[in-house]
């Protein structure tokens, strides 16, 4: 297996979600995130999939069509900021792609202030023991706003409600992507951060 971003994210997200659960693709993009929640949460799951881009829906709707699991998922055309509107409560996961539609228009990005809305509402709505899984990736334009806002932001999570973990290659060249973990705890634990 390739160390890669999305593979350290599935590795830890696998272990989090059963069936049953509720999870979101905050940036459904090609749908492979989509995809691989759609097979973790079987058929009493259900997967919301965020995208602003009409094509990024029509893709990843083809994608689960081809492996007959579109029933489980909702497609959004909405941006992730406004999750809460279709959502409210008891995830288990979310996944968090940033940047740009791979094969898309790179000049349409996720956005710093709206990603940092939609990590905060993501917080809010997770089940205690859930994950916030984030990939940042800080070769594009406003990666590096990105990566500023969330690195404030969630190194100041209450360490008695969250666990916030940052992941980043050390050895590796251009600005590698970031991954973050966080996970609510299963409940407040004044004396003790773990």
């Amino acid at each position: 297996m390739v160390l890669k971003a999305v593979n350290i994210i599935r590795s830890i997200v696998k272990g989090v979600v059963s069936e049953g659960d509720l999870t979101v693709d905050a940036t459904a993009g090609n749908g492979h995130d989509t995809l691989f929640f759609a097979s973790l949460v079987g058929e009493k799951g259900v997967v919301y999939a965020f995208d602003i881009q009409q094509r990024a829906l029509d893709i990843t709707r083809e994608r689960l069509r081809a492996h007959r699991l579109e029933e489980r998922v909702k497609l959004i055309h909405d941006g992730h900021e406004s999750m809460d509107r279709y959502i409210t409560g008891g995830v288990k996961a979310f996944v968090f792609n940033l940047g740009y539609l791979p094969g898309g228009d790179h000049g349409k990005t996720t956005q710093s202030g709206t990603t940092l809305t939609a990590v905060k509402k993501s917080l809010d709505l997770l089940l205690p023991g859930g994950i916030s899984a984030i990939a940042v990736y800080r070769g594009h334009g406003e990666g590096q706003g990105e990566d500023a806002v969330l690195r404030e932001y969630l190194s100041s999570l209450d360490p008695h409600l969250y666990i916030s973990v940052l992941a980043a290659a050390s050895n590796q060249m251009n600005n590698p992507p970031l991954v973050w973990l966080v996970q609510k705890k299963q409940e407040a634990c004044p004396t003790n951060n773990y």
